[in-house]
């Protein structure tokens, strides 16, 4: 068997591993989005809590259509939340809400990951289009030589999910500590916040795998066409 039909089996594997990893965040987040939360705070309460006690003011939380789709946009100082989240009596709600409340919290201090992984979006979305083309007249014109350059554009996609991983993780570690500072959820509570946001984790790690191993495959193909 040859190296590229090595990496071809992986991604084969990861794409599959990276469906189950997907399944397990929804079923964990429907799971505990049946708790009820001790206090009955919402996902949008939960995020107004956190965000004032970190002296944030800038930051809008905003409810938008469908589930996980929750995210932080520092371009424009949002927290978007899905509606589940917004107003999710549950630990999933607040959870998620924090998470992306952790990413606002890395914004106003600046975290060094964060900066890097916005400053490497332009990069990514290059990569993203231009590799694919490569490749493609590479294979088409048998030059080994683009479909080089493809895995050397693929490779800011590497790049930013290689630092998207501790950003998210950070993101989940800080969400957790104002989730214990601030009360919002009782010990029993926490278990399932912790569960539902590990679960959402594994999906970044995946994602990155998954793009390594394409990228070790793009190599391959253009190594075998050399020879």
């Amino acid at each position: 068997m040859y190296y590229s039909d090595i990496f071809y089996l992986l991604t084969i594997i990861l794409f599959f591993v990276s469906m189950i990893c997907s399944g397990i965040v929804r079923s964990r987040f429907n799971r505990y989005s049946k708790d009820r939360t001790y206090n009955g705070m919402t996902g949008a309460m939960a995020a107004e809590r956190i965000l004032r006690a970190n002296g944030i003011t800038d930051v809008t939380i905003v409810q938008t259509q469908g589930t996980l789709t929750d995210n932080y946009n520092p371009a424009n100082h949002t927290l978007n939340l899905s509606q589940p989240v917004y107003g999710g009596q549950n630990v999933s709600a607040v959870a998620v809400a924090a998470h992306e409340c952790g990413h606002a919290i890395q914004h106003a201090q600046a975290y060094p990951l964060l900066m890097l992984r916005k400053a490497l979006v332009p990069i990514c979305n290059i990569g993203s289009i231009g590799s694919y083309i490569a490749i493609l007249l590479g294979i088409f014109f048998s030059r080994s030589g683009l479909i080089t350059l493809g895995a050397v554009l693929f490779s800011g996609i590497v790049l930013f999910n290689l630092v998207t991983l501790p950003v998210e993780v950070d993101a989940s570690r800080r969400a957790m500590a104002e989730v214990d500072r601030l009360g919002l959820l009782t010990d029993e509570e926490r278990i399932g916040g912790r569960k539902v946001l590990f679960a959402a984790g594994m999906t970044y790690f995946i994602s990155l795998m998954t793009s390594i191993v394409q990228l070790l495959r793009l190599l391959s193909i253009a190594n075998s066409r050399r020879r």
